[in-house]
């Protein structure tokens, strides 16, 4: 009952969100152009430790392209429909809380695939990016399921922030966060009180598990997944207290 339910709710959340321009067009459109600008016009070939510029920041801007898929497809979608009083109905409805949410995560999932797959055509078409079968496989995985903690935390926005202040406050946290975490330029080349704050941020835990399947990344794979299921656990229980809080507001 439960996975038909859930698989009613993700469709229709997928219609919704391919009709909405202001979703589909940032978060497929701007990794795509970023890469394309700092990965491949301005010298791909280049070398970043043992990869190239292109392959490097393949991994790192496929973490950000992920990311706001999962922070807009949770932080501004959920806000909206609080505001609207969807979520209301939603409650009120025999559907189960879990399908609701498990709708939108693989929603944002199905964006973030798509955004990865991208970026992997283009800068194997472009950026001379070659690599074996089983790490195109291990990166596009390691980036896509690393959407599923920023899905809790933009729930966790999404349930805090009202309906015009959730958009900026996304930017907000998304912007900082994936600078200071190396996803737009190697992390070794940001000031080193930037690169100390780093390891602090979800973002640069995801952006390091996916340099990893490059053989490019810090630290242990199994630290990062750690890391980002607490910033999980974390935006579960923000996003809980949230809504707990949210009876009978209403938003102008």
């Amino acid at each position: 009952m439960i996975a038909r339910i859930t698989f009613a709710e993700t469709r229709a959340e997928l219609t919704k969100q391919t009709r909405l321009p202001a979703y589909v067009i940032p978060t497929l459109a701007f990794p795509l152009a970023f890469y394309a600008f700092f990965g491949l016009a301005m010298g791909a070939s280049r070398g970043v430790g043992a990869t190239t510029v292109a392959t490097y920041l393949l991994a790192t801007y496929g973490a950000f392209g992920v990311v706001g898929c999962a922070l807009f497809g949770f932080g501004v979608s959920v806000a909206v429909e609080r505001g609207q009083g969807w979520l209301l109905v939603k409650r009120a409805s025999p559907m189960p809380p879990i399908a609701y949410v498990l709708a939108k995560m693989f929603t944002a999932m199905a964006f973030a695939a798509t955004v990865v797959v991208l970026l992997c055509v283009l800068g194997a078409a472009f950026g001379g990016v070659r690599l074996a079968p089983v790490t195109w496989t291990e990166l596009v995985l390691a980036l896509v399921l690393g959407a599923i903690p920023f899905c809790a935390l933009g729930l966790a926005i999404g349930s805090v922030a009202g309906p015009n202040s959730a958009p900026a406050l996304v930017n907000l946290v998304y912007l900082p966060m994936s600078f200071a975490s190396g996803l737009w330029i190697p992390i070794e080349m940001l000031p080193p009180a930037v690169a100390h704050v780093a390891p602090f941020l979800p973002t640069y835990h995801l952006g390091q598990l996916a340099l990893g399947t490059l053989g490019a990344g810090h630290g242990s794979a199994l630290t990062h997944v750690a890391v980002l299921a607490a910033w999980a656990v974390a935006g579960v229980a923000a996003a809980a207290y949230g809504l707990r809080g949210d009876e009978g507001r209403t938003y102008g």
